[in-house]
């Protein structure tokens, strides 16, 4: 089993869903979490992972946090010896994705309130690895400057997965996708 179907099996999405929406947990597409907001498709989230390829010990940013399943995917895969950082700009879902998050035991990863017109968590910068799961129109700079010298993001923008790596901002392009806009 490879370190993101590990990851899977050990934070199942269930726990990560409103309660009226868990028996749609199996479902492979994205699921409404509330605020205009989705809990994305597992494939998805598997093919963005896989991409990102967290290795133990990383630091990495969750922009979109959401409910909180990528943050604790994300943690599972850095292992106690990272660090997970999700921000999330809705104040319900912060609330809602950090109690589904306190319930992993990770105490290496957490979920803060985004500042309005701030994209991630540049306080925290650099960052190994960056997920982005909700989508811009254009690259945004703001997010590839959180990138640590040898780092790498992947991102949904216009309608196509991304992986932008550092140094130089070296981007490859993955099939299409559709996410709900980065705001």
């Amino acid at each position: 089993m490879d370190a993101v179907a590990a990851a899977f099996e050990a934070q199942p999405r269930e726990g990560f869903l409103p309660r009226l929406a868990r028996p749609r947990a199996g479902h492979d597409g994205p699921i409404q979490i509330g605020r205009g907001q989705t809990n994305s498709q597992p494939r998805t989230v598997a093919d963005m992972l896989r991409l990102l390829d967290v290795r133990p010990g990383q630091r990495v940013l969750d922009v979109g946090a959401g409910s909180g399943w990528t943050t604790a995917l994300l943690a599972h895969l850095t292992g106690p010896e990272g660090e997970v950082v999700g921000v999330e700009l809705e104040p319900s879902l912060v609330r809602f994705g950090s109690a589904n998050l306190a319930r992993t035991g990770q105490v290496w990863a957490s979920i803060r309130q985004a500042e309005p017109g701030v994209l991630g968590w540049p306080a925290g910068a650099p960052y190994h690895r960056v997920l982005v799961s909700a989508e811009p129109t254009s690259l945004p700079q703001e997010l590839v400057d959180q990138l640590a010298g040898d780092g790498v993001m992947v991102i949904p923008v216009a309608g196509t997965m991304l992986r932008v790596t550092n140094p130089g901002a070296r981007v490859t392009s993955h099939g299409g996708y559709r996410f709900v806009p980065l705001r």
